[in-house]
């Protein structure tokens, strides 16, 4: 039995209907994102996959009909908890409705639903890897993202071995049951993070695919990504990775291996 996550008591979960068992779910988190959250899920299940929203303690009421639109759940925490842990709670709901991999995607509107198919179809028929959608045009994206692009890429690289040229592309696929046995403790933002890192310490293989991405000057995108105190705390997430490390001498064998597929990386 999968056990839930250490900091969600599951009395706070709020459950659906059950998901029809498939291969692969879409799990969203979502936190105070209802201006664009419902026309993101709608543009999602034309896919054919079942969506998980996670409803990350959210005050704004966007979440409220989303069970409405066919073949979507709804997962609610009763405060908010972080990025990581929103992903978490839908990947192990998708666990238990039987689904061996979580397509996980931002509820903010940057990602082209259309482009998880690319990411599906990129996996090989005898890998289990973390696919990572990398995202195209990122010269109109806010300079907080481009910055923070790079300065991940590097320390990334730096924990783990493996070079990544989208670190904090929140459009993956993650592989179930095996993401959940990485024993990755960052619980926000950082979690995408650290679990490139221990999936690279594991020999997991990590793809990138090329995607698109929309940042609208002036439009209705919401980022809860707080340039400041992200940066402090991905920094003492990449201290804690390369001190780990540094002091295991099996991790560093790990090369400078990296596979792209669809473009150059």
């Amino acid at each position: 039995m999968m056990k839930s996550p250490t900091s969600l008591p599951s009395s706070g979960l709020q459950r659906g209907p059950h998901l029809p068992d498939h291969d692969f779910a879409v799990v969203i988190p979502v936190y105070n994102h209802g201006a664009t959250a419902a026309e993101v899920v709608r543009k999602a299940v034309q896919n054919g996959f079942p969506v998980i929203v996670v409803d990350d303690g959210s005050t704004d009421g966007g979440c409220a009909n989303l069970e409405a639109i066919r073949n979507t759940r709804v997962v609610r925490h009763p405060r908010n908890l972080g990025k990581g842990a929103a992903l978490l709670t839908g990947m192990r709901e998708a666990a238990s409705e039987s689904a061996r991999w979580a397509i996980c995607m931002d509820a903010d509107g940057q990602h082209d639903p259309k482009d998880m198919l690319r990411l599906v179809q990129a996996i090989p028929s005898d890998s289990r890897p973390i696919v990572v959608g990398k995202r195209k045009a990122m010269q109109t994206a806010p300079w907080t993202s481009r910055f923070g692009r790079e300065f991940s890429n590097f320390w990334v690289w730096t924990a783990c071995g493996v070079r990544v040229s989208d670190s904090q592309s929140g459009f993956r696929v993650y592989p179930l049951p095996e993401v959940f046995d990485l024993d990755v403790r960052a619980g926000r933002y950082q979690y995408e993070i650290e679990v490139l890192a221990k999936a690279a310490w594991r020999g997991m293989p990590i793809l990138e695919v090329p995607v698109s991405v929309s940042y609208t000057p002036g439009g209705q995108r919401i980022s809860h990504f707080r340039p400041w105190i992200d940066f402090m705390r991905n920094s003492r997430t990449f201290c804690r990775l390369i001190v780990r490390r540094v002091f295991t001498p099996r991790l560093w064998k790990i090369g400078n291996r990296r596979e792209s597929i669809g473009g150059h990386p």
